[in-house]
């Protein structure tokens, strides 16, 4: 197809450990990248870690460091986790990094120019305590319109887009103590005039999901609100406007254009056309949480409006929900989470791939609960396929010295291993992950009843060619499956890509008869059921640990 296809996956903060509620979110973007390359589409899937802003400022006063001391390192730590995790990004990034700076300052010099763009006095909250301007998320207080606590940025109980001079009561959210407000001139984007182009973007979001379209419409019949461009904060991206030389980009200002940034390193990379990329011929994708909608569906679109350089806006945007754990809400301030780093020095990577986007936030919350994850990996991701893999593979390797027998595929398998591909490829383009892996796993238990049902271990010896045409079958299957679950299992398609000496590309194959088997191994080790136990307690104990 050679299609041009933009993924971009959400910036995590740099200022704290990922935990599995990001990567819930975020591997979807994966599925998409890894997929499309199969298609042979040119693919930029990118990403990178958020280093600048008020969350990695106060951190780093806390541990008495520099800001770029504190996101170098957990940008350090993501990277590590991604890779380990197997994020295929072309291009995973920092905010900090000075190809990203150089491109925003450009795309603010331009945007300046626009008539969307105007300077305002307004009053900033400022903590005494913290010596500091605070974003306004870090400011709390009451809602003035439900009654109950609130950020500065918004009422997650009744969702009142807010500013935080609104707020009764307001507070510091890092050290509570009371906020008080400063004068400051700064430059806003005319957000409320673009309402036709914002709205007109999402009537046309007919791939977008459910709770982009519902939060985004709420947020435009609510009244667009204009937003500030600058802050005055010491760790950002100066200004590049004469008088603004103390003040730097407010971050949600800069952060979202890290996509665009990033995608022009890999087309520099590449000496391929960036402004191609978001013409026409593309198709474009972004990957986040239900927090971060708004974010991609009016601020990043009314940025690139403003600018005026004809870039292109969202297709598609793939917002998950919330992922809770053990029944209770992911919190970071109360160290009531699982983090990636410590998840994966102790479980398979495809194992944790499998969960999460078999059993994620993908159309409504989703808890993750250590009963159900071993019940997965047990029951299906080892019991299932990791078990019809290893039972067909290692009867050929036993009795017959690993090479594939002599046999003919039946037209009911290759109608459905080749109806499997065109279903789960227009499932994986629409978002709908969790339909695509239950349709290959649907083929994966029919493909162990069809085991089952032939015998072979009875068949070869009572009738050995019936045995040969039935593991020629499973092989056939085997290879197929491996290309389908490449996109969701990549570490253990690639050991079946291995052994049966084919590729990722995302079309039917077909094993020869005489083939021999590279050296199998098990795909999958059964998880002992008391890890349940035993993590639920650490969770419990890490937890009472503030």
């Amino acid at each position: 197809m050679n299609n041009k296809i933009l993924i971009g996956g959400a910036w995590p903060y740099a200022n704290g450990s990922l935990h599995i509620g990001h990567i819930a979110g975020l591997l979807p973007g994966d599925v998409l990248a890894r997929y499309h390359r199969a298609c042979k589409d040119q693919v930029y899937f990118v990403s990178g870690s958020d280093c600048h802003g008020t969350p990695v400022a106060i951190r780093a006063k806390s541990e008495g460091k520099s800001p770029k001391e504190i996101s170098d390192r957990y940008h350090e730590e993501f990277t590590d986790c991604f890779k380990r995790l197997g994020f295929s990004y072309d291009c995973y990034t920092k905010t900090s990094d000075e190809a990203h700076k150089s491109f925003v300052r450009e795309f603010h010099r331009k945007l300046y120019e626009s008539e969307y763009v105007y300077e305002k006095e307004t009053p900033q909250a400022y903590c005494e305590c913290c010596n500091t301007f605070l974003a306004d998320r870090f400011v709390t207080g009451i809602c003035p319109k439900c009654g109950q606590p609130a950020r500065g940025d918004q009422c997650d109980l009744c969702g009142t887009v807010l500013d935080p001079e609104s707020l009764e009561e307001p507070v510091c959210a890092v050290c509570n103590n009371p906020v008080t407000f400063r004068k400051s001139t700064h430059l806003y984007i005319a957000i409320s005039r673009l309402e036709k182009e914002l709205r007109a973007l999402v009537d046309n979001g007919i791939n977008w999901r459910k709770n982009a379209i519902s939060f985004t419409n709420r947020y435009i019949d609510e009244g667009l609100r204009d937003r500030a461009l600058t802050r005055d904060l010491d760790w950002g991206i100066p200004v590049p406007k004469d008088g603004y030389e103390n003040k730097t980009i407010y971050i949600w200002a800069e952060n979202v254009l890290g996509y665009l940034s990033a995608a022009k390193v890999v087309a520099d990379q590449r000496g391929e056309s960036f402004e191609k990329l978001f013409g026409e011929d593309a198709k474009h994708y972004y990957v986040h949480g239900k927090d971060n909608i708004p974010f991609h569906t009016i601020i990043l679109p009314a940025l690139l409006l403003a600018h005026g350089g004809g870039l292109r806006l969202p297709d598609q945007i793939v917002s998950s929900e919330y992922q809770t754990l053990e029944g209770r809400k992911i919190s970071t301030s109360q160290n009531y989470a699982i983090w990636v780093k410590d998840l994966l020095d102790k479980y398979d990577a495809d194992s944790l791939r499998y969960y999460f986007l078999a059993n994620g936030p993908e159309k409504k919350d989703a808890d993750f609960s250590w009963t159900e994850y071993v019940n997965n990996h047990n029951g299906e991701l080892l019991g299932a396929y990791g078990n019809f893999v290893n039972r067909s593979l290692a009867f050929i390797s036993k009795y017959y010295d690993g090479v594939i027998p002599e046999g003919s595929l039946s037209k009911d398998w290759s109608e459905t291993l080749k109806e499997l591909y065109l279903i789960t490829g227009v499932r994986i383009e629409k978002g709908c992950f969790k339909d695509a892996l239950d349709g290959i796993f649907e083929v994966v238990r029919k493909a162990n009843k069809f085991f089952d049902e032939e015998e072979p271990w009875k068949t070869r010896t009572s009738d050995e060619k019936a045995c040969k045409n039935t593991l020629y079958q499973c092989v056939q299957i085997i290879a197929n499956l491996a290309v389908l679950l490449a996109p969701f299992l990549p570490f253990s398609s690639e050991k079946i890509f291995n052994w049966l000496d084919i590729n990722s590309e995302w079309e039917y194959k077909e094993i020869s008869s005489g083939y021999g088997l590279h050296e199998i191994q098990i795909l999958f080790e059964r998880l002992d059921k008391s890890v349940i136990e035993k993590e639920r307690e650490n969770l419990t104990l890490i937890s009472a640990v503030k």
